[in-house]
């Protein structure tokens, strides 16, 4: 069963997936779009989500082309690149967060922003600024084995994403690059809202933490306690993007936003903590 070397998993993650580990509860991690509304009131959510529970922050880099997002995370993306939002100043955003926090945070992104950056220059320089760990979208694992630059980690714990329709003979591939935790898509298709949970969603995690030791978080769809709760049942953690950020874009010009999304939040990641009790 793979496992991701110590000398790779950033301190912040692993020390937070232990911890949890040991008290029987499951990880909440909250989604942001960096940059919307602007750059201070990120930070000033990611504080307040951190206030009100969360484990771990995914910052998304705002991209012109997120083909695995759905329309709400769209709208976000084409908000914080119009608010002039880019990815040096996502970087920025990360030294402002670590002036007050030591939450885990991980960078949520395509390939396109990270090879304009410089692949290599973009891990050094994000890590530098405090970034924890990457998930990058569109470069499967056996892909960036091809090349040698793509390979290397740089000192990000390399997210790994595993789908639905990944066959079991796949998972070890898979997971033996994963490193920090694994985003199990919960469901075919884009982010965004869902009325219900897939079915057989706590068989598939199941068999999937079979292969690995890497903690297995479950996104795509997650927007009610019921949901956080029935997921942190059988996963590592739990994740909810696309309900946050609709939060955000419905009260962008809130003077309290920050504090509208920590009360948004705040029943959700109650109910993943409470659902082992």
């Amino acid at each position: 069963m793979p496992s991701a070397p110590d000398s790779i998993t950033s301190s912040r993650l692993r020390d937070t997936f232990t911890k949890l580990s040991d008290a029987n509860e499951a990880a909440f991690v909250a989604y942001l779009a960096a940059g919307h509304p602007n750059a201070e009131k990120t930070v000033e959510i990611v504080l307040a989500l951190e206030e009100a529970g969360a484990d771990v922050i995914e910052l998304g880099i705002p991209f012109s082309d997120p083909l695995a997002d759905g329309v709400v995370n769209q709208i976000a993306a084409e908000k914080a690149l119009a608010a002039g939002t880019t990815t040096r100043g996502v970087l920025d955003m990360i030294r402002a967060i670590r002036e007050k926090s030591e939450i885990p945070l991980v960078l949520f992104t395509y390939l396109n922003p990270v090879y304009t950056y410089g692949f290599e220059d973009f891990h050094r320089d994000a890590a530098a600024a405090g970034a924890d760990g990457i998930l990058c979208l569109d470069l499967p694992p056996d892909e960036a084995a091809k090349n040698v630059e793509l390979a290397q980690s740089k000192g990000l714990s390399p997210i790994r994403l595993i789908a639905p329709t990944t066959p079991e003979e796949r998972f070890e591939e898979v997971c033996a690059t994963a490193d920090g935790f694994i985003y199990y898509v919960s469901r075919e298709g884009v982010t965004g809202v869902q009325e219900s949970l897939a079915e057989g969603l706590d068989e598939q995690v199941a068999v999937l933490k079979k292969h690995t030791d890497v903690p297995v978080c479950v996104g795509f769809g997650i927007s009610k306690p019921e949901q956080a709760a029935q997921v942190a049942k059988s996963a590592d953690g739990v994740v909810v993007g696309s309900a946050i950020v609709r939060t955000v874009i419905d009260n962008a010009d809130a003077d309290n936003l920050a504090q509208i999304v920590h009360d948004f939040a705040k029943p959700l990641i109650d109910a993943a903590k409470s659902a082992r009790a």
